[in-house]
């Protein structure tokens, strides 16, 4: 198995809706919220990590494939293949392929499959998108208050504080694929996989409107081929 090449795509995230990422934050401050976003702990500017980003273009993947069946809703797994039909396990592999697989496979897996193609890194603030939001005092938090209706007495319940990264801020996007031997249909899949994540929604509360976003893609061809899968 063979190196030929590493590509890089670049590009830009723009929220068009409110983010959360959690923090992971166990500890409760007095005045705090109850969900905050995840920070860089120098500068506590809020940051996409590349896991988010990967987990949830794998997931989608998975699910277009009709693989989540086969591996519970965990991740997939070499041994899941042995479940599927033609399709599916060629779809399989080439998540395998481009994601990795868990240290529980099996070296022959392993090694059939060979090194993980993808890496995510972490999102931070574009630059100039940062000096602009200094020159005019934007916040890069909001809080957002929800509750829940009592469905007989019409009263709200339970208020909760989450953080959100409000719409309208940009993140730098890089995403580095090995292309080895006989890769030459993943860097279509993972454009695939990064165009489900568009048309679906990033971090938590989907089903309430938050993490919706928006690529731009710097490479001419890749961005067309973007295109194209976002426009079906």
């Amino acid at each position: 198995m063979k190196l030929l090449t590493i590509k890089e795509i670049k590009g830009k995230i723009t929220l068009k809706s409110g983010l959360h990422i959690g923090a992971g934050d166990m500890e409760m401050k007095i005045g705090g919220t109850d969900n905050p976003v995840i920070k860089h702990p120098h500068t506590l500017e809020p940051f996409i990590p590349g896991s988010s980003l990967k987990g949830k273009v794998r997931s989608l993947l998975e699910m277009k494939s009709g693989l989540m069946e086969k591996s519970g809703g965990k991740p997939l797994s070499p041994s899941d293949l042995k479940k599927c039909n033609d399709e599916e396990k060629k779809d399989g592999e080439k998540i395998l392929r481009l994601f990795g697989s868990s240290g529980a496979a099996d070296d022959e897996d392993l090694a059939k499959l060979g090194p993980t193609r993808v890496s995510f890194a972490d999102a931070f603030l574009n630059e100039d998108w940062k000096k602009k939001a200094t020159e005019n005092q934007w916040s890069l938090i909001e809080v957002k208050s929800e509750n829940s209706i009592h469905r007989i007495k019409g009263t709200a319940e339970s208020p909760r504080f989450i953080e959100r990264v409000p719409s309208g801020v940009e993140f730098d996007f890089c995403v580095t694929l090995k292309i080895m031997e006989n890769d030459e249909e993943l860097e279509d899949f993972l454009i695939d996989g990064l165009s489900l994540l568009q048309m679906d929604t990033l971090g938590g509360s989907g089903s309430r409107g938050y993490g919706k976003i928006e690529f731009e893609l710097y490479d001419d061809e890749i961005r067309e081929k973007f295109g194209q899968k976002t426009s079906r």
